[in-house]
């Protein structure tokens, strides 16, 4: 059985920096995405460990987490929005106390990512796969990125659907954001390895690969104990963003979780898009996709709204999801059951 939280009307957010923190020079971006949310009729609470940056981390291991806990604990904080991802957050695994966790939502991408994953895992809670904070700090939400606070309202025993985007950012322009601060200049066009239209159903779990992998073979990474425990029996639909990894890293990260048994009695694996992904001796991102679609004998969708080129749809690790493709547009459907 899957927990979730659910998002009340005028919440107030708790924003930590689990990983990386807001560096000087950054601060003014970071205080204005705080107004522009009390704007929007929420409150904030920024942690200490947001306006601190030194060495690929805001602050020492048990700093970030004792912080992040105490957020976890205090019941004047509705849900947690980390700035932004980082480098380094798997240092403060250790440091958390899983069986005081409460039933919050916590949201965001990148590095954040290992801490959803990880609290999916060990307490049977729904985390959700999202924007970031700083990415809300435009005068309007694109359509894709504001369905983070429908999704979060979303009752237990309810469903929500999202769609594909009609348009993504091929690059970031921080110096030069646009009102909804993305440039979603390039048509989207989700893919499957087949080239015809597809449907998978399972649980959604994922993230970030080039971090999320290194939870595999540790106490914080044990699916198999969290299928048994919560959804057994059940198809889980793997989803990944890659940041940063060439092909073929990405292709032994793959077999990696393979190995690890991530992928047993999986239905479908989505891969956001990616600026990543660099050819090596001419292996391509679709050779890996289809290589990986041969190994498992299942469907693999990639280029989805999903990961560090915006705007991406709010997934939720734990969530039982019917996703459709067909034309290369998507439709994810979210049920909180």
């Amino acid at each position: 059985m899957i927990t979730y939280p659910f998002l009340t009307s005028n919440p107030t957010i708790g924003i930590t920096a689990p990983s990386s923190g807001v560096p000087q020079a950054l601060h003014s971006m970071f205080s204005l995405s705080c107004e522009r949310m009390k704007e929007k009729g929420f409150s904030v609470i920024p942690g200490e460990t947001v306006w601190t940056q030194h060495k690929a981390k805001s602050a020492s291991p048990k700093k970030r987490a004792n912080e992040l806990q105490a957020m976890i604990a205090n019941e004047n904080i509705d849900i947690i929005i980390p700035p932004w991802g980082g480098e380094l957050l798997i240092e403060i695994l250790e440091h958390l106390d899983f069986t005081k966790w409460t039933a919050k939502w916590v949201l965001g991408y990148s590095d954040t990512s290992v801490l959803l994953l990880t609290i999916t895992l060990n307490t049977g809670i729904a985390t959700a796969h999202g924007t970031n904070f700083v990415d809300l700090r435009g005068e309007y939400w694109d359509t894709t990125t504001a369905m983070w606070q429908q999704v979060l309202t979303t009752k237990k025993g309810e469903s929500v659907v999202q769609v594909s985007s009609d348009r993504y950012q091929k690059e970031w322009q921080h110096d030069n954001p646009s009102p909804c601060v993305f440039h979603l200049t390039k048509q989207t066009a989700w893919k499957h390895t087949e080239l015809s239209d597809v449907h998978i159903e399972g649980r959604l779990l994922g993230g970030c690969i080039d971090v999320i992998r290194h939870l595999a073979g540790t106490p914080f990474g044990d699916v198999k104990a969290f299928r048994e425990k919560h959804i057994p029996a059940e198809p889980v639909i793997w989803y990944f963003d890659n940041c940063e990894l060439t092909t073929a890293d990405l292709r032994r990260s793959l077999l990696q979780l393979k190995l690890a048994g991530w992928f047993d009695n999986c239905s479908g694996i989505l891969f956001g898009r990616s600026s990543a992904n660099k050819p090596v001796d001419s292996y391509t991102a679709e050779d890996v996709y289809r290589d990986l679609a041969s190994d498992l004998h299942i469907p693999v969708i990639y280029d989805i709204d999903c990961g560090h080129l915006p705007p991406q749809l709010t997934l939720i690790n734990g969530a039982y999801a019917s996703i459709n493709l067909e034309k290369n547009k998507g439709t994810v459907v979210q049920y909180f059951t």
